[in-house]
């Protein structure tokens, strides 16, 4: 079970990658991951875990080695985003923008495989009681956050797919509610304009599986947490915050893939990757395997 980085496979530049725990997939199959790769700090003692000089090159080992389908990312610079990108390879774009109202700052990005995700809209908002304002904040979270969505529509099966990728506040329990009913609006007024599309949200909630927010997002039954509908968990469940320490089996998932309606998961798993000891950020990702199920209408004349 597991991955480390021992071992290797052809990259997408012909380069040894290192192993994967799940790698790239074949249609019908996706690929999702969601991943809070810590923002860079500017000033660190030489020796601490948390220098991105030091975290950049891990994180590049272990998105080289994925290869996911569609990737949700949190607290990413663009300085960072830089670096994603590199890692993913020259078939992956990205929407969203910073959480700042000139754009700046932190972004939470959806990276996708244009050989297989073809982009027909995104929108960003701020998770605020004004979300079309950007840098807008309230709720009484102390700093801004944002949810980006991204419509696609898949190349290889012709099914569609809305993403939705975001970060609720780490210290106001009450923003994070207000931010999971806002988001929940956001998912259900999107399957009533497009039903049969697949919908799939990545993001670190800041809140466990035994919270009111988990109980908020998954209560209706609308999304489901792919780590308990998976066929197959491929890792312990590792807590996915680590803080740079090790890996701790049972410990609390904050990090989530929910899926909607019509959607198989067949494999998930907690990605808690070290090389040397080292971990690519105080996040471990999470990512599962969907394969979304057609409509009984796809294919048919009307």
């Amino acid at each position: 079970m597991g991955r480390g980085p021992a071992g290797g496979t052809r990259g997408y530049g012909g380069a040894m990658t290192d192993a994967a725990l799940i790698g790239s997939v074949s249609a019908p199959d996706l690929h999702v991951m969601t991943y809070n790769i810590r923002r860079k700090l500017p000033t660190l003692r030489p020796d601490s875990p948390d220098r991105w000089d030091t975290r950049k090159r891990l994180l590049q080992r272990l998105l080289a080695a994925e290869q996911p389908t569609l990737l949700g990312a949190q607290e990413a610079l663009a300085e960072q985003i830089d670096v994603v990108a590199a890692a993913l390879g020259p078939h992956y774009s990205w929407v969203g923008h910073g959480r700042h109202a000139d754009r700046s700052d932190e972004h939470n990005p959806i990276f996708y495989d244009t050989r297989r995700l073809q982009l027909t809209d995104w929108r960003q908002w701020a998770l605020s009681s004004t979300p079309e304002a950007p840098g807008s904040r309230s709720w009484g979270n102390l700093v801004r956050r944002v949810a980006v969505s991204a419509d696609f529509i898949d190349t290889a099966t012709g099914i569609r797919v809305l993403a939705f990728n975001t970060h609720f506040d780490h210290l106001s329990w009450r923003s994070r509610l207000k931010a999971a009913t806002f988001l929940l609006d956001r998912v259900r007024t999107a399957r009533a304009a497009e039903p049969d599309a697949a919908v799939v949200v990545t993001g670190d909630f800041n809140a466990s599986a035994d919270s009111a927010v988990y109980r908020r997002l998954t209560e209706e039954g609308l999304l489901r947490d792919t780590w308990t509908a998976a066929t197959t968990q491929l890792t312990p469940q590792w807590g996915t915050i680590s803080h740079y320490k090790q890996r701790r089996r049972g410990g609390a998932r904050i990090d989530f893939v929910l899926v909607g309606p019509g959607i198989d998961v067949s494999s998930v798993g907690i990605n808690a990757a070290r090389y040397a000891g080292r971990a690519a950020s105080d996040h471990e990702p999470v990512q599962a395997v969907l394969r979304p199920m057609p409509s009984p209408t796809d294919g048919q004349s009307g």
